[in-house]
């Protein structure tokens, strides 16, 4: 089939790979988002779907909007068979909906119709689930709810941020997104519409969102700083600056079980354990304001606690503290 793809980040990457390799299908272009600033200098740079795209030789579009004239003239005349979609990042209208003869197909980093919407991923490691998987679907107007071609399933694994686990979703997704389309080529594969029961929703986590509340349950504090990983990051405050905190470690030993919630220590192997409502955590790497990541116990060691020092939430803001899903 002619293969008009769409997206933007590196996630979108094993996709786009699998189905340049594949010898069924031919990618005539990509659609991907503008060029944005990006990193620590805020310099203008393309998104990495761009540059797998600009190296494989494969025309580039990136409207401003999908609904602009110019760029629907430009998808009629590739004339597509179908459009995988993959973290494009932008809403379809109904024009573009309807150009390829086979419609746009999306792959979806959850088992619906569970999470639907930006952050299923995140919003899987804060629930704590142990289970959870990738979906190819049709797309259709309403967000996230056209009939489903096809699922892979993946554990949830004790420790896996949300990086961790998009990245093993990112790559069976790949090659189930191809599947997909070769049952689509040869008429094998019918979509198959999503239950009514068991709907969920996964809204962007916001930096509110990502405010640790320190009186809650430590496995509570552990999910959000795992799905706040590597974005947008947890974060907490010490001494009136913002600190944003890593994944941390429930159930150490030989760590103070009387510690307050968001009361510091240093303990005499190096680690730095942080009190919550039911017990101590480890952190791991930590990031002060204006500075790059570091170890805590590198990071504890230039802040010289005191008996006084905690880690709160900022004065008159309520912590987000990873509320349920």
């Amino acid at each position: 089939m002619r293969l008009v793809f769409a997206g933007t980040p590196a996630v979108a990457l094993p996709s786009l790979r699998v189905l340049i390799d594949s010898p069924r299908h031919d990618v005539v272009a990509v659609v991907t988002r503008p060029d944005r600033p990006a990193g620590r200098g805020r310099q203008i740079k393309p998104p990495p779907v761009h540059l797998l795209a600009d190296e494989a030789g494969i025309p580039v579009l990136s409207p401003e909007r999908p609904r602009d004239p110019d760029f629907l003239t430009a998808l009629t005349e590739l004339v597509p068979d179908c459009c995988p979609v993959v973290a494009y990042g932008a809403l379809l209208p109904r024009e573009a909906l309807a150009i390829p003869r086979q419609g746009w197909v999306n792959l979806h980093f959850s088992l619906l119709p569970a999470y639907r919407g930006a952050a299923p991923v995140q919003r899987t490691v804060l629930a704590g689930d142990d289970l959870t998987g990738a979906s190819v679907f049709q797309i259709e107007p309403a967000m996230d709810s056209g009939p489903v071609f096809g699922v892979v399933t993946e554990r949830v694994r004790p420790t896996d941020t949300s990086g961790d686990l998009l990245d093993r979703l990112a790559e069976s997704g790949a090659h189930l997104l191809a599947a997909v389309m070769d049952g689509i080529d040869d008429g094998t594969l019918q979509a198959v519409p999503q239950p009514v029961e068991g709907i969920s929703f996964a809204p962007k986590l916001t930096v509110q969102d990502v405010l640790i509340d320190w009186t809650l349950p430590a496995v509570a504090v552990d999910r959000l700083t795992r799905a706040a990983t590597p974005a947008p990051g947890a974060w907490t405050m010490f001494r009136d600056r913002r600190l944003k905190i890593g994944p941390v470690r429930v159930g150490a030993q030989n760590v103070p079980d009387e510690l307050a919630p968001g009361r510091l220590v240093a303990l005499a192997d190096g680690a730095v354990a942080v009190g919550t409502g039911t017990g101590p955590v480890l952190l791991g790497e930590v990031r002060p304001e204006g500075r790059g990541p570091m170890k805590a116990a590198d990071w504890v060691r230039g802040a010289r606690l005191t008996d006084e020092d905690v880690l709160r939430a900022p004065a008159g803001a309520p912590a987000g503290g990873g509320g349920a899903a």
